[in-house]
C-alpha cells in the first residue's frame, strides 16, 4: 500500500512539474540577458497560442504582462485570455511553479541579473522567512503586483 501512494505521488509530481527549456542562445524578452547564466530567475509566459516566452527574472515577466502596450501586438495578445500559463522559479527550491499561486519578496538585500526584483516562492512561509533574513519589506501574492511596483523597481517612478 505504501509503495502504491508513494508511486502515485511521483507520478502526480511528474504529471504536474512544468519545465522551463532553453539554450546557450536564449535571452529574456525584456532585459536581453542570457537566460542560462542565471537559472535561477528564469521565468517564462505560455500563450493560449502555444509560444513561450522567456524573462531573465520575475519582474521582466512582470512588466511584459502588466503592460498590455508593451510587446502585445508582436505576439498578437488582445487581452488576459491570451495568457495560458506563468512560470517563475522558487527562490529556495529551484522548483518552477505557477506564477499565479507565488508568493513574491519585495525589497530584500537580494539582487536578480536585472538588479531589485521580486523573488518568488511557492509558500507564503517560506517566502516570510526569506524575507525576515534578507530585510525584505513585504511579500506580495501575484494579484498584488502592479505595473506602478514594476515602474519602481526600475526606478522609472
Amino acid at each position: 500500500m505504501i509503495k502504491l501512494l508513494l508511486s502515485l505521488l511521483l507520478f502526480a509530481t511528474l504529471a504536474f512539474s512544468h519545465e522551463i527549456k532553453y539554450d546557450k542562445n536564449a535571452t529574456g524578452k525584456v532585459r536581453h540577458l542570457k537566460i542560462y547564466k542565471h537559472p535561477l530567475w528564469v521565468a517564462e509566459i505560455e500563450l493560449h497560442s502555444e509560444k513561450k516566452i522567456l524573462f531573465s527574472s520575475p519582474k521582466g515577466m512582470f512588466e511584459f504582462y502588466l503592460h498590455p502596450g508593451g510587446w502585445y501586438s508582436q505576439y498578437h495578445i488582445t487581452g488576459e485570455n491570451a495568457f495560458k500559463k506563468l512560470y517563475v522559479t522558487d527562490f529556495q527550491t529551484s522548483k518552477i511553479i505557477d506564477a499565479k499561486g507565488a508568493f513574491f519578496v519585495y525589497g530584500s538585500d537580494v539582487l536578480s541579473p536585472a538588479g531589485d526584483d521580486l523573488i518568488p516562492f511557492e509558500s507564503y512561509k517560506a517566502a516570510q522567512e526569506f524575507s525576515k533574513k534578507h530585510h525584505g519589506s513585504r511579500v506580495f501574492g501575484f494579484k498584488d503586483i502592479s505595473y506602478g511596483l514594476i515602474k519602481y523597481l526600475n526606478g522609472a517612478v
